[in-house]
């Protein structure tokens, strides 16, 4: 398309020509009137020329602004001609430009805001991109998955085999949940959306609320079970002190035939004492110590326990294997605390096995951890969400504590750890010293 400056241009040097041709005919006739053609077609070549200053340069120097609008520079401006009209619009050109500048400045600051939340947030923020792929995580999105950017972004949410991405598929937008996809860590999952240029995106918020959980919930299993111990002490204590009294009063048994009231009473007596024991265990759990960290023998601690649990394993036919280095591996660690921890997986291993089977325990002193493996019924999906709730036992006659006596002391040592089933007849306790 021709461009206005080359129109105008054409259309004076066309207008112009015609006029010197038609004086030419004025010029063999009357040489006056040709002299004053000619002067008129100079005056007119000024004005023409004076018109083009005034209006097409201007012009040229407005399309030289929208240029810089494209390259989003706004820092093009243009002085005024002196001419009202022209003026005009290279006032309001400017002062457009002023309040683009303004807004970019303004949205800078806002979007360098926005991703400085974004980053430092203790939330976890993933971003979808319009096909629901991962564009964007924040540092601590990465540190709830376990993972690098590189091993997400791109990749739909459907694609990647961490649990939390099973909930977020299944999450409606604009709602939350509360999850447990590992048994342990708790996560508050909340899917939104935003408009983008026109088009609606998603973004997942995951906040991790495992810490907060666990103190309301230690908190109040801590109450429970002070109440019922206090209660049941009440109770035993004196029952108790009546029918040993009972029993060891020779004068009240003499020249009588009550030896089944007698067996009767020392059965009440044995089972209080169950009872006793039974709430024993429970207030260990509240009265857990804190631990008190010594340099100790990793290797000599899981021979220990093997050396301990080896005849209840065998009379399961279970073996139990060591796959432990050659050389000592000493940590920082509560002995006692730790010892039983260990105990009390091995012994959950051996009861997940029916009959005939391992369990191996094995140290990988470059990634600091230590797994006890074994070939019992696995875990069911159902469970997973449970396994380290207090007073949840998927045994007939469980207590629910052992696992939650677990998390209580590896948690106070501030390790990780986790209990899965990665294969057939293949149950894994990882601890992450």
């Amino acid at each position: 398309m021709m461009k206005l400056r080359t129109k105008y241009i054409l259309f004076v040097a066309i207008l112009h020509l015609v006029t010197l041709v038609l004086t030419w005919f004025i010029f063999t006739e009357k040489k006056i009137y040709f002299i004053a053609s000619e002067a008129l077609i100079i005056v007119s070549l000024v004005i023409a020329t004076q018109l083009y200053s005034q209006l097409i340069k201007p012009l040229k120097y407005l399309m030289q602004g929208i240029e810089a609008i494209k390259d989003r520079d706004f820092n093009v401006k243009f002085l005024t001609t002196g001419k009202h009209e022209v003026d005009q619009l290279i006032t309001v050109y400017n002062q457009m430009i002023d309040e683009l500048r303004v807004e970019r400045t303004r949205q800078e600051q806002q979007h360098f805001f926005l991703e400085k939340l974004i980053y430092t947030s203790p939330t976890g923020i993933i971003i979808l991109n319009h096909d629901h792929g991962i564009e964007h995580l924040n540092p601590k999105a990465l540190e709830i998955l376990g993972a690098d950017a590189a091993q997400l972004q791109g990749f739909l949410i459907d694609q990647l085999p961490q649990p939390l991405f099973k909930n977020i598929r299944n999450l409606p937008v604009g709602e939350a949940r509360v999850v447990k996809p590992d048994g342990m860590s708790t996560f508050k999952l909340q899917k939104a959306h935003f408009i983008d240029r026109g088009f609606s995106r998603q973004f997942i918020m995951i906040e991790e609320l495992t810490a907060e959980i666990l103190a309301a919930e230690k908190n109040v299993y801590g109450k429970v079970i002070r109440m019922m111990a206090h209660e049941v002490n009440n109770t035993i204590g004196p029952v108790n002190s009546i029918m040993q009294s009972a029993l060891i009063t020779h004068q009240l048994w003499a020249n009588h035939q009550f030896n089944s009231i007698k067996d009767a009473l020392q059965v009440a007596v044995d089972r209080n004492q169950n009872l006793n024991l039974f709430m024993r265990n429970f207030a260990e759990l509240v009265k857990l110590p804190l631990p008190n960290k010594q340099r100790i023998n990793l290797n000599t601690l899981l021979s220990n326990v093997v050396n301990l649990m080896s005849l209840q394993a065998g009379a399961k036919n279970i073996e139990l294997i060591f796959n432990l280095p050659a050389q000592p591996i000493y940590i920082m660690a509560d002995e006692q605390l730790l010892e039983q921890a260990i105990i009390n997986i091995v012994k959950n291993s051996i009861e997940a096995i029916d009959e005939i089977g391992t369990i191996e325990l094995s140290v990988n002193e470059v990634e600091k951890t230590v797994t006890i493996t074994d070939t019992g019924s696995g875990i069911f999906d159902d469970d997973v969400a449970n396994l380290f709730s207090p007073f949840y036992s998927t045994k007939k006659d469980g207590q629910g504590i052992g696992l939650t006596l677990v998390r209580e002391i590896l948690l106070s040592h501030g390790w990780q750890f986790s209990l899965k089933t990665v294969g057939f007849r293949q149950t894994v306790f990882s601890i992450s010293y």
